[in-house]
């Protein structure tokens, strides 16, 4: 039956029950028709999730004798539903005898080594808490509030006292509420939502109780747990902000960005008073001052700043790390003090490095601007709906409220009114706050920044580094969203293989986090990675999918970026008429029906389209427009693209110089896919213009870049051009290098075998580092090997002179 449920129902469902295949049998029949739908949020506690196996696994545990009992309640309060470290250390001061959990080891239930006690399963230790009577509870949480005395201790011995208390208690709402503080400056979100719903039910004051439910709401959102979220937020006060950023992921994204913008009237009318009691930001904003204005630097780099643009490999692991599992607000106490704790990761293992850039939680809260953060928000809202008319109207209010605007907002709302260079220094501006360690809802920003530039080392930089920041945060949403702009920079450059990897994992995690909203986007790229490799059938069932949900919630995006995958893969596939038209129905208008920015980065496959079906009217006014960009932004891979674009425009031996200009440029860029297709284009030009020799050079090495970009299809056509030359559908390769690289390609080849870096070899040659590693991938590809030992070894035994 779970095969049945939707993809992300089933992972989410799954993720539930902690992969329990018991549990999930149980689960699944207990679903009403709209949880089974995805409409409705899951049941969160665990006797709703699998009442049987629960009673099963208690009735097992109340066999055993009451001293053997009494510890496994110990262990499981240490354990359950917040880790605190403290089985050991409660043991002591209680004096108890360890050898009872001998006979839980025996029965098969825990057993109990040098870390603690170690159940058989989670709903084993899930069991061995709910067994124990509630005084039982409450006597075990009281003595391990009494041994968690560290002064890094608070957050964790604040939540064994609330859980001891025996009705409500204002003072204790007190104390939980400002441990929820500070669990959330330390990257804790789950323990906070744990704290923040204890102080709840022990509030006496209905009003303060909906506030802290609606603050928890917040807190489980950011710590990855869409259902307890969405669940809460019915429980809570309304609140535009928090309601605005679940629609954004979760539901309709017009009405995400009409309750985000009207989130930010308020706030800013409140002169950027917090609402929320905790005094922490307003519920739905990201809570450790995340919320910075958007010219802050707090380690978020400045406009233009190198620490980016040359796209370090170092946080590539970091951004690319499984997340880790959050459900339970599980926390470890360290000996800092509260203040200095440095963020982990959100299953709150041992402190950290810092990741907010030297700034303190003072700072944070002196720098946090409600309404830009808001803002910020509402402009991703307006992305994903494709209406970027609503850029400008987000612009406008934010102008009038006098909020400072994310580069992002007035970048896309100045190129939505044809102001290129305004836009050009806005996006800039934006791209450039992409130092490690930053905001990481501003790193998804300057990674769309980057990307509207044309900088996709840039673009990956900021993407990964906002995973990475948001790991560190415990913002475990914002990961999976980081990623969905990461495919976009994989997709230009040529690595569908890995980019196919990180958005499977991505897509993952945003239905497991209750985002399917940013799963659609997700889809629509993986099958634009299923284009690029000639998976057709894979191709149309992953953009059927993303459509179907996209265009039901108003999400141009993925709508946007689906049609164009498969426009992708009618254009490699020769289906010229076909992939025009789902081009041209990318400039439509109106949430769902297109997308402006999307439309703008399909232009070239659209002009290639439309010259092949002899519609050039039209192609020669969309290629004017993205000429215009290419020229003010300045980007190498987009003025490679326009001069190929003019190259199928002109007639005859007019178009070769024009093909020659797009590949110069190329080799200044990273689109190496593209470039690839610029030399299929140009050979198979060549090959009408009966230029055989060039012809053939330029469809070899087309070829082998399609053959190492695993391409097939696009492959299979530069077979097909040279079997139309009459040359061999595989280059023949001599045993000299020589005669195989250019000339350019054999210096660089030359100084790598004498053991020169890339900077050394660029400065010896007066060029850019970039440019020497893409004649270095050329001399890869054109050999047929994949490391630089391989290549010395070539070298010296082709004995080069």
């Amino acid at each position: 039956m779970i095969q049945a449920l939707p993809e992300g129902v089933r992972v989410r469902l799954l993720h539930s029950v902690y992969g329990d295949p018991r549990a999930a049998a149980e689960l699944v029949a207990l679903l009403s028709d709209r949880q089974s739908a995805g409409l409705d949020p899951l049941p969160t506690e665990p006797a709703l999730l699998a009442p049987q196996l629960l009673r099963a696994l208690r009735a097992e545990i109340r066999s055993l004798p009451d001293d053997t009992r009494l510890l496994l309640l110990l262990a499981a309060a240490d354990q359950y539903p917040v880790t605190t470290h403290a089985f050991a250390r409660a043991v002591t001061a209680a004096r108890l005898d360890t050898r009872p959990l001998e006979r839980a080891e025996t029965a098969g239930v825990a057993h109990f080594g040098t870390g603690g006690v170690v159940f058989r399963d989670t709903w084993t230790r899930i069991a061995a808490y709910e067994s124990g009577s509630p005084a039982d509870r409450r006597d075990v949480h009281r003595l391990l509030a009494r041994v968690l005395h560290g002064d890094g201790e608070s957050p964790w011995r604040s939540w064994h006292r609330g859980a001891g208390a025996l009705g409500p208690s204002a003072r204790l709402v007190a104390e939980l509420r400002g441990a929820a503080d500070k669990a959330r400056r330390t990257g804790q979100p789950a323990l906070a939502r744990a704290l923040l719903e204890r102080a709840a039910t022990l509030c006496p004051d209905p009003a303060e109780r909906s506030r802290l439910v609606t603050r928890a709401a917040a807190d489980a959102w950011q710590a990855g747990d869409g259902d307890r979220a969405r669940r809460l937020v019915a429980d809570g006060t309304a609140d535009d902000a928090l309601s605005g950023l679940l629609a954004l992921r979760s539901g309709n994204a017009t009405e995400a960005f009409d309750a985000l913008l009207g989130a930010v009237a308020h706030r800013a009318r409140t002169g950027g008073r917090n609402d929320s009691p905790d005094g922490e930001g307003a519920p739905g904003d990201f809570p450790d001052g995340e919320g910075r204005r958007s010219d802050s630097r707090d380690g978020e780099g400045t406009p233009g700043d190198s620490s980016c643009g040359e796209g370090t490999r170092s946080d590539s692991s970091d951004g690319e790390r499984a997340p880790s599992d959050s459900r339970d607000a599980e926390g470890t106490p360290s000996d800092s003090s509260d203040e200095e704790r440095a963020p982990s990761d959100s299953s709150g293992g041992a402190p950290g490095d810092s990741s907010d850039g030297g700034v303190t939680s003072g700072d944070r809260r002196a720098s946090f601007d409600p309404a830009a953060h808001l803002l910020a928000r509402a402009t991703e809202a307006a992305v994903y709906t494709g209406d970027l008319r609503r850029c400008r109207e987000a612009a406008r209010v934010a102008e009038r409220l006098g909020v400072a605007s994310p580069g992002t907002l007035g970048g896309l709302a100045a190129a939505f009114e044809g102001r290129y260079e305004d836009a050009r220094d806005l996006l800039q501006a934006a791209a450039g706050r992409c130092g490690p360690g930053g905001d990481p809802t501003l790193l998804v920003h300057a990674g769309i920044a980057a990307l509207m530039l044309g900088d996709n080392t840039r673009a990956a930089t900021a993407t990964l580094r906002a995973a990475a920041s948001a790991r560190a945060r415990g913002a475990t949403g914002v990961q999976a969203q980081a990623m969905e702009f990461r495919a976009y920079a994989d997709f230009w450059t040529g690595r569908p293989q890995a980019g196919r990897a990180a958005a499977t994992e991505a897509l993952h995690q945003a239905y497991a986090t209750g985002q399917d909203n940013g799963a659609c986007h997700l889809q629509a790229a993986l099958a634009m990675f299923a284009a690029i490799t000639g998976d057709a059938d894979v191709c149309r069932e992953r953009a059927a999918a993303a459509r179907s949900y996209a265009l039901a919630r108003g999400l141009g995006l993925p709508a946007a970026l689906a049609q164009w995958a498969l426009a992708f893969l009618d254009l490699t596939d020769g289906r010229f008429a076909g992939a025009a038209a789902r081009l041209r129905a990318l400039a439509g208008f109106g949430p769902g029906h297109g997308h402006r920015a999307i439309r703008h980065l399909a232009t070239p496959h659209y002009v290639e389209a439309a010259v092949r079906t002899g519609d050039t009217r039209i192609a020669r006014a969309a290629h004017a427009d993205y000429h215009r960009w290419a020229t003010v932004v300045r980007s190498p891979d987009d003025l490679a693209l326009s001069a190929r674009c003019r190259a199928l425009l002109a007639p005859g031996e007019e178009a070769v110089e024009h093909y020659r200009a797009a590949l110069a440029l190329h080799a200044r860029g990273t689109r190496d896919f593209e470039r690839a297709r610029t030399e299929l284009l140009f050979g198979s030009a060549l090959r009408r213009l009966r230029h055989r020799t060039e012809a053939r050079d330029r469809l070899h090495s087309a070829l082998e870049a399609f053959d190492h970009f695993g391409a097939p299809h696009c492959a299979a056509r530069a077979r097909a051009e040279l079997r139309a030359l009459g040359a061999p559908a595989a280059p023949t390769h001599s045993a000299d290098p020589a005669t195989r690289l250019t000339a350019q390609q054999l210096l660089v080849a030359r100084m790598v075998a004498e053991g020169a870096t890339n900077r050394e070899i660029a400065a010896r040659l007066a060029l850019s580092p970039r440019t020497i590693d893409h004649h270095l991938r050329g001399v890869f590809t054109r050999l047929g090997i994949r490391s630089r030992i391989d290549l010395v070894r070539l070298i010296a035994g082709s004995e080069v002179p």
